[in-house]
């Protein structure tokens, strides 16, 4: 499950393209960022992606990726020609059972590997698309297939492509737009796939309706979590900028607007930033999120390379200066040297009194992104060595205030009550399933 949502010219502060994604995952599914420089590949060459082998491209770009740690493809990401792509599972009647593929991801990879657009990059993933198909399983603990929607977008614009098997449909973007966990385009677009209407054709199709899995979809609460940022997008038309994209991104819906709300309430609903409950519903959390602002002059991709956005700092990056030292890449437990692993103990800590713990430092990881944003904007006009500066040390600075946070609400959290055991007895027994599968540190 995932949001992603842009803002273009038209609609943001500054006249720029503002892109971005949670990426919601399983809860010990770790997210890692990774830089892949540009290369010049030999004729003839291959290329193994998650399950398939395909052949390689003679030039790929360098790219910016924020992907699940066991899977050749990306949940988000950059390229060196401002191209920015996220996608999301879709659920249609026509999901691939058995036979493998092109994972939704690795499509997503390739089109920001092999693009000097966002028009591009929509050829390159539905010329991939029909030849190889997609499919295979996408879940980390749990198995899951599924169909993808994808926005992509430049400096110039963005697109919306949904994608049924191996057909698919695509609209341009007018001002903003949002997509989720379900089919969005109804009886207008722009171009679609040979076996689907043509648009403005004699036939008339309403796709969502036609082609959507109803049961999945509904359970994904795809459509109340688009409601919530396309108003949010609306509402903000002309002053969206990447502090609003970020508080997006954060947005608990409704109920995280009451005093007192956790994410342990409830078994069924889904928000923007996504808690894992107890199940059988609720399995999935947001593991990484990004912000990327581009500009004429530069892209600044803003990456939490933690999970719950909520409980994280967004750092900028830049493609030319790159990323920091992270420690080792994130696998499939627990280790304090890799950096998505060493935020899950401040994350699980403030799930364990989260209306308490999260009050505690949220206006410090607030004050402390806006500094970093002030920052930024110097850096992106400035050198390399400036940019690569300037992102160095926003990781190491939201890394210092994460173990301060966790220190002050280890050691300040009250004994529960007695109600508050019972009442959250089923959602600490499912955490703590995830600890032991984690080999989290108690």
């Amino acid at each position: 499950m995932c949001d992603t949502f842009v803002a273009l010219p038209q609609a943001s502060a500054d006249g720029s393209v503002i892109l971005a994604k949670n990426s919601d995952r399983e809860p010990d599914e770790a997210h890692e960022l990774r830089l892949a420089p540009a290369r010049e590949n030999p004729p003839g060459g291959s290329l193994a992606c998650t399950y398939i082998v395909i052949p390689q491209a003679r030039r790929t770009h360098r790219v910016l990726l924020a992907k699940p740690y066991w899977i050749w493809g990306a949940e988000m990401g950059v390229n060196e020609h401002g191209v920015v792509i996220g996608n999301e599972a879709v659920f249609t009647k026509t999901v691939r059972k058995s036979d493998d593929g092109l994972l939704g991801m690795d499509l997503l990879r390739l089109g920001l590997e092999r693009a000097e657009s966002a028009a591009e990059a929509v050829d390159v993933i539905t010329g991939l698309l029909h030849r190889h198909g997609q499919g295979g399983n996408a879940g980390h603990r749990h198995k899951m297939r599924y169909d993808n929607s994808y926005l992509v977008a430049d400096r110039t614009g963005a697109l919306v492509l949904e994608t049924i098997g191996r057909e698919w449909v695509l609209r341009a973007v007018e001002r903003s737009a949002s997509i989720s966990n379900a089919l969005t385009t109804r009886r207008g677009w722009d171009r679609s796939s040979a076996g689907l209407p043509a648009p403005g054709g004699p036939v008339d199709v309403d796709v969502a309706k036609a082609y959507s899995d109803f049961l999945h979809t509904k359970f994904s609460d795809a459509e109340a979590r688009q409601c919530r940022t396309s108003d949010a997008l609306r509402a903000a038309e002309g002053s969206f900028g990447v502090a609003e994209a970020m508080a997006l991104l954060r947005d608990h819906g409704p109920r995280g607007e009451q005093p007192g709300w956790t994410p342990a309430d409830g078994i069924t609903g889904a928000s923007v930033c996504m808690h894992a409950g107890y199940g059988p519903i609720r399995i999935s959390q947001t593991t990484g999120s990004m912000v990327a602002h581009v500009t004429d002059g530069a892209v600044t991709v803003w990456l939490t390379g933690t999970a719950a956005p909520c409980t994280s700092v967004f750092k900028p990056v830049w493609l030319d200066s790159g990323l920091p030292p992270l420690g080792i890449p994130p696998g499939a437990s627990y280790d304090p040297e890799a950096l998505w692993w060493r935020h899950e103990r401040l994350h699980r800590a403030t799930l364990r009194d989260y209306p308490r713990a999260i009050a505690d430092y949220s206006r410090e990881r607030d004050a402390l992104e806006e500094q970093l944003r002030a920052d930024a904007v110097l850096a992106a006009a400035g050198t390399l060595d400036q940019r690569h500066a300037a992102t160095a040390a926003a990781f190491r600075r939201a890394s210092e205030s994460e173990e301060g946070w966790l220190t002050r609400i280890d050691g300040a959290r009250p004994r529960p009550s007695k109600r508050e055991l019972v009442r959250n007895a089923a959602y600490r027994r499912a955490w703590a399933a995830r600890d032991r599968a984690a080999a989290m540190p108690v």
